[in-house]
């Protein structure tokens, strides 16, 4: 029973992240573009909220999903207002409250990206090496795919105009460690919810990307 009850959450979770990004998707590009953008904060909390709910009872996962929120919050806080780490940017207010001018829910999104691009590694390879690498790679690619529309969507913006070289560098020194200790202390995500989840927001930023002439003129 506990089993079955289990299948049904994750199920239920995974229907739910597609509709907000499907939808999402839609109402950006071809609808009322600047409620589906200001509702970006709900949308990151279901995700988040959903993926604790799902792999919670995951032996480390809570340790693992901490320590990604405050080593990502510190390093943004660091970020925004000293220019360390990633190079000189600003957080817009798209993405809700803030701390020290680091949106809440960024540290959110940094538990989010690193279960989920480690549980992705770990599926594909049994070794430690090789799943650090493709998890840091997944991040890095995520990234590389927001940083352009990032300024559109009032996300964040660089104060040369664009992602330095130093961004992506800053990226890899925070994401390694978060991605060596998913692995060291032995998460083990069986749920196909992180999957979903990091292949959603992938396409979801891919689609836009493609439409970021559009997007310009929309907003």
């Amino acid at each position: 029973m506990k089993f079955k009850e289990s299948i049904d959450i994750q199920i239920m979770s995974i229907a739910t992240i597609w509709l907000f990004h499907v939808s999402g998707i839609i109402g950006i590009l071809y609808g009322n573009s600047q409620w589906f953008v200001e509702a970006t904060p709900l949308n990151l909390s279901i995700c988040f909220f959903l993926l604790v709910l799902v792999c919670w009872k995951t032996s480390g996962f809570i340790k693992i999903t901490t320590l990604s929120f405050i080593v990502g919050m510190l390093a943004e806080i660091l970020g925004v207002n000293f220019g360390y780490i990633f190079g000189s940017y600003q957080y817009g207010e798209a993405l809700g409250w803030k701390l020290y001018g680091v949106p809440i829910l960024i540290g959110a999104n940094w538990s989010i990206l690193t279960v989920c691009s480690a549980a992705i590694a770990s599926h594909l390879y049994d070794k430690l090496v090789p799943r650090v690498i493709v998890g840091l790679g997944l991040m890095l690619l995520l990234d590389f795919m927001i940083e352009p529309i990032a300024p559109i969507l009032d996300f964040w913006e660089f104060q040369s105009g664009k992602a330095p070289l130093q961004n992506y560098f800053g990226w890899f020194l925070v994401a390694l460690p978060l991605q060596f200790f998913y692995h060291f202390w032995k998460v083990d995500i069986k749920h196909w919810f992180t999957h979903h989840l990091f292949l959603l927001q992938l396409l979801f930023f891919m689609i836009l990307l493609l439409k970021i002439n559009t997007l310009q003129n929309l907003l």
